[in-house]
């Protein structure tokens, strides 16, 4: 337990490293020494990483930081639409300090959980599912719409999509093992469907999905959705109303 304990002590320092790194990006040394109160040489020490701070003192930077750094404000920097008004993700799937961000974000939500594996449906998802699997240490399974070329033996799920339109989703059948603790990443959930059919096809490998974790959500009718399938915890990185957006592409 004291291994474990000083494990999980020494990422929580790295990620606040990680978060005064992207901090830094934005703000001046200076700049931070006025936010977070400490010296600007102390705080060059920390970004270039030569030294750590103590666990009471990366809580501190951590908690100081998410204020001026709030991930759901972020998210909606970078929303755009298009000339026909349907919403474009590409500014956020494709900031890789953002999603580190959210990262963080789906870490410490999930802390304490069995994660086992981290799995997403392509292709949007993938960026970020990738990161976190990463973070986490484990691997990446990627839900596709197609079957692909040397694989035996799928796990396929159909799915309704609004307002009337069939999909697939396939996994191979070895990407899973029994009893393991699956999270799910992706870039957006609006009508929640094509998370619960990467539900159903964990439950077909009988695997249990421990937590899903979204960068953007439509509104709140997909809660339902999700609820139908058990108690499954669900955390975003912002919530957009319908009103906001026309069209959304999962």
């Amino acid at each position: 337990m004291k291994d474990t304990s000083r494990i999980l002590d020494l990422k929580y320092k790295l990620q606040t490293i990680e978060l005064l790194n992207l901090a830094k990006t934005e703000y001046t040394y200076r700049a931070l020494s006025g936010i977070l109160h400490l010296p600007e040489t102390v705080l060059s020490r920390y970004v270039k990483g030569h030294v750590l701070p103590t666990a009471e003192r990366a809580e501190e930077i951590n908690k100081t930081l998410q204020k001026y750094m709030g991930l759901e404000k972020e998210i909606h920097k970078r929303i755009k639409y298009d000339d026909l008004g349907f919403f474009d993700n590409t500014e956020i799937i494709n900031d890789t300090m953002l999603l580190e961000r959210a990262v963080q974000q789906a870490v410490g939500a999930f802390a304490g959980k069995r994660i086992n594996k981290v799995m997403t449906a392509a292709v949007d998802g993938v960026p970020l599912a990738t990161l976190l699997a990463q973070r986490l240490g484990k691997r990446l399974i990627i839900s596709k719409q197609s079957r692909e070329i040397g694989v035996r033996e799928f796990i396929e799920e159909v799915y309704i999509m609004p307002p009337a339109i069939m999909k697939s989703l396939y996994v191979s059948k070895d990407a899973f093992k029994k009893g393991e603790g699956i999270l799910i990443a992706d870039d957006i959930i609006d009508s929640g469907e094509t998370q619960r059919a990467m539900i159903k096809i964990a439950h077909k490998a009988k695997a249990e999905v421990v937590g899903i974790y979204a960068l953007v959500a439509i509104g709140d009718s997909w809660k339902a959705r999700i609820d139908s399938m058990g108690n499954i915890p669900v955390e975003v990185g912002t919530v957009l109303t319908k009103k906001e957006i026309s069209g959304i592409p999962a």
